[in-house]
């Protein structure tokens, strides 16, 4: 159980399936990161990418706080059709295409640029230098973008090419990936 911690739907509990495969971001962690990307995007003028969506928890912050351009992905077709089903009852579905795919998939297939890329994999994930790597050179992010990658808190990703910045929370840690400011 989560709850929409701002904008259009705050304090509004989101109740997934206890049968899903997820992890759902804590309250506390997503409201640290919202914090984070309040001083970086107007949300009303992004574009999202939202990898490993699980939930949608993610996205329907996004959505509640005016963004209109998001795409969601995630390779459980029953997480596709909850999100799916909640954006509806949040009346956001017109914003958000829900693509059920493997996201290291997906993103060698897409190619729009984005202002936004959250990925969450699983803790166990073995690819999460590759899903970086791969962002990158698929110019996947805009060029003032950013990646968040979100971990247990005792990953270190700050070798990888592009890393700007990594921020603890309790068990998680939000890994920041942004370009370099002279390929801007």
């Amino acid at each position: 159980m989560t709850r929409i911690i701002s904008g259009k739907f705050r304090g509004k509990i989101i109740k997934a399936p206890g049968s899903l495969p997820v992890r759902p971001t804590t309250d506390f962690a997503k409201e640290s990161l919202f914090n984070i990307l309040n001083n970086h995007f107007y949300f009303d003028e992004i574009k999202v990418l939202d990898l490993f969506a699980g939930t949608g928890n993610l996205s329907y912050e996004l959505a509640s706080r005016g963004c209109e351009d998001l795409t969601i992905v995630d390779q459980n077709n029953k997480c596709c059709q909850f999100i799916n089903k909640t954006m509806k009852q949040l009346g956001f579905e017109e914003f958000a295409e829900v693509h059920r795919s493997d996201a290291m998939d997906f993103i060698k297939r897409d190619y729009r640029a984005y202002d936004l890329i959250l990925a969450d994999p699983p803790y166990d994930y073995e690819g999460y230098a590759e899903l970086v790597e791969q962002i990158f050179f698929k110019k996947l992010l805009s060029p003032q973008g950013m990646l968040v990658l979100e971990h247990d808190s005792m990953g270190d990703f700050s070798e990888l090419e592009n890393f700007y910045e990594s921020r603890k929370y309790g068990k998680v840690r939000f890994s920041f990936f942004t370009w370099p400011e002279d390929d801007e």
